[in-house]
């Protein structure tokens, strides 16, 4: 038993608290105020693994690294680009991994957003609920949809001719390469979304390198192949995935190039997984060197089950080589759709303010 009362002073209560318990709002700079409530409130679980991954990604941008993200799911359509987007442009990421669906749905939104109809009481909804959605011409995600008239025939009245002119003077491009032509051919007088919330455009204006493996399955990659069908254009216009990952190896070591990239990735399934398999591939099947993943996230909520690639834990990538025991490896489990505007909000306020978030990182996450 104890012989202390329940009352008394515990040994060392005078001691000033550790930066794990301290208030982060004392001496905190008003100018990162997404800093400030992180730092205020995140402490434990999933939370806790926010607030270091955010440190983490940081510090490695202040090194000089660089960040390559995947995105999967229907984040477009979540309207992750008015987030996306200005980090982009801020130069918080490097190099882009997507599904042919987030690629384009970022177009859409950037031309028929006013189209859009929204569904918060989707989970009610009835079989024929959804039919006289499909009627009306609307394809449902979750609690919103894409306007098939003005996102799906609107863009392809604009690419099947610059498919045809591709086929018509022999030439061949990469997918994502159609999309930032495209970004060109559109007046910005039919813009009806905010343009700066577009990450597709702020990823066209900047070059930025891209992979879209799998884009067969997307609405675009569809209404392709009808056209090779009917003999309109020819397959061959369009690079193939492996094509993507022969000129992968090259975009990933200039990338990797000092002090390393990093690996950010939402969801799984193969916008993740085929970028990452860039290091293993270039070191045991083209058996020459190359550098890790130089950080590694995942936010996902998918269960740790049967295989998972989504729900399997980083350290499992170690034994893919894709890896090593000392990569800094985050996983959050949670909604994308949650963590990724705060997080980059918040990384955001450290390229404005970097001596402010250094003094803030250092402080109560001493290097």
């Amino acid at each position: 038993m104890r012989n202390s009362t329940p009352f008394e002073k515990p040994a060392g209560a005078d001691a000033a608290p550790s930066p794990a318990t301290a208030d982060p709002l004392v001496d905190v700079p008003d100018g990162l105020p997404v800093c400030r409530f992180i730092f205020r409130n995140y402490h434990h679980f999933n939370a806790r693994v926010l607030r270091h991954a955010l440190v983490s990604y940081w510090r490695h941008l202040e090194q000089g690294g660089k960040m390559f993200w995947s995105i999967a799911g229907a984040m477009s359509s979540a309207q992750l680009g008015i987030s996306l987007a200005p980090a982009i442009r801020a130069g918080l990421i490097h190099g882009i991994s997507t599904t042919g669906a987030n690629l384009e749905e970022s177009l859409f939104r950037l031309v028929a957003h006013d189209h859009y109809r929204d569904f918060p009481e989707y989970r009610y909804f009835s079989k024929d609920d959804d039919t006289r959605l499909l009627e009306a011409g609307f394809c449902r995600v979750t609690d919103t949809s894409i306007p098939e008239d003005e996102a799906f025939r609107a863009v392809e009245k604009i690419v099947v001719p610059l498919w045809e002119s591709a086929d018509w003077e022999g030439r061949r491009h990469f997918w994502h390469e159609y999309f930032y032509e495209l970004m060109h051919h559109i007046d910005p007088s039919q813009y009806q979304g905010d343009p700066s919330s577009c990450w597709l455009l702020a990823a066209a204006e900047r070059g930025l390198p891209m992979v879209v493996p799998g884009y067969e399955d997307s609405t675009f990659g569809n209404i392709f192949a009808s056209h090779v069908k009917k003999g309109e254009v020819s397959a061959s216009i369009a690079k193939s995935g492996i094509e993507y990952m022969v000129d992968f190896y090259d975009r990933y070591r200039a990338l990797a190039d000092g002090p390393g990239v990093g690996f950010f990735q939402i969801g799984g399934g193969i916008a993740g997984d085929f970028p990452i398999c860039v290091v293993p591939s270039i070191r045991q099947d083209l058996k020459e060197p190359a550098p890790t993943w130089a950080y590694y996230c995942q936010i996902s909520d998918s269960t740790t089950s049967y295989g998972s690639y989504s729900g399997a834990t980083p350290n499992e990538k170690i034994t893919w080589d894709k890896l090593t025991k000392d990569t800094p490896m985050f996983v959050i489990e949670s909604d994308a759709t949650l963590v990724v505007p705060l997080l980059l909000n918040a990384l955001l306020e450290c390229r404005k303010e970097p001596r402010q978030a250094q003094a803030l990182f250092q402080q109560y996450h001493p290097a």
